[in-house]
């Protein structure tokens, strides 16, 4: 019996264990090597140059412009992505909402570019914003409008990283969507139109609230994503023009071999930072979620 009752109290913690000890080694251990590096001026091509520096590399940090530059290059591009795609897929969603042999062929088509390496899709990208023998450019001329610059230029550089983002990024956040707008049960829309309810109404005070755990969901993984983004921007643009889309992480990945202790305390800024904000999503944005 007491043994019985020994096994009772364990086998919770039994079955954890396996969970545990990935999160433990996978998560919980590379965070914690990351600060212990963050403190040590650590050159990986020489070890033996290496030596404790304390808050010197932090304090490094913020006083170089080109951390502000990536910071706010970063910012720049995660406020495009997630707006636009978190618009752009509520829109595509709304539409493909009815059930219908189109829709379900639509919703694949859509679908299959987050399927495909983001590598492959930045190099397709790639070829179709060359300035000169681009596929854009091209249809641009067929319509009257002049060619852009794309990722050879330091204004549109940006903007061009975002619209692959996005164009990547739609079609799965879209099914998310419409899953969620088919769990909403008819009745609330017989009773809404009962009583006489325009479609913004019930957009607005029914839909919207109805499916926004879901788009909170979006909001915070999308946002995390984002500030860690460097797939693209190493393939398409390496950074430039002139440090134009250098984001944090690449900025991060700028230092891997001369000091990668400046690399880990900068890893560990991104890290407060997106901690930072996904405590404000929660903190603003939590009460206002309707979970059914």
């Amino acid at each position: 019996m007491d043994k019985k009752r020994i096994w009772e109290g364990l086998r919770p913690y039994v079955l954890i264990a396996p969970a545990m000890a990935g999160i433990m080694l996978f998560v919980m251990y590379p965070v914690g090597y990351l600060i212990y590096l963050s403190l040590f001026k650590y050159n990986l091509m020489n070890k033996d140059k290496s030596k404790f520096v304390g808050w010197d590399n932090f304090t490094q940090i913020l006083g170089r412009g080109d951390f502000y530059k990536a910071l706010w290059n970063t910012t720049i591009y995660t406020a495009g992505v997630v707006v636009l795609t978190m618009l752009l897929s509520l829109l595509i969603a709304v539409w493909l909402n009815k059930k219908s042999g189109f829709n379900s062929v639509v919703q694949a088509g859509i679908f299959t570019p987050h399927v495909v390496s983001i590598v492959s899709i930045s190099l397709v990208w790639l070829w179709l914003m060359e300035p000169n023998q681009g596929l854009l450019n091209y249809v641009f001329k067929l319509v009257g409008l002049p060619p852009s610059a794309w990722l050879q230029s330091s204004k549109t550089a940006l903007i061009s990283i975002i619209i692959v983002s996005v164009w990547q990024a739609i079609g799965y956040y879209t099914l998310i969507i419409v899953a969620a707008l088919q769990s909403i049960s008819p009745s609330i829309y017989e009773a809404a139109a009962l009583d006489n309810a325009s479609k913004f109404n019930v957009f607005y005070k029914i839909t919207l609230p109805m499916i926004s755990p879901q788009l909170f969901f979006i909001l915070i993984i999308m946002t995390i994503g984002s500030f860690k983004v460097f797939d693209t921007v190493q393939v398409m643009t390496g950074g430039g023009p002139n440090n134009a889309t250098t984001t944090l992480v690449y900025y991060i990945y700028g230092f891997r071999t001369t000091n990668i202790g400046y690399s880990a305390a900068t890893g560990v800024v991104l890290m407060a930072i997106i901690g930072l904000l996904t405590f404000i999503y929660f903190r603003l944005l939590s009460k206002k979620v309707h979970y059914q």
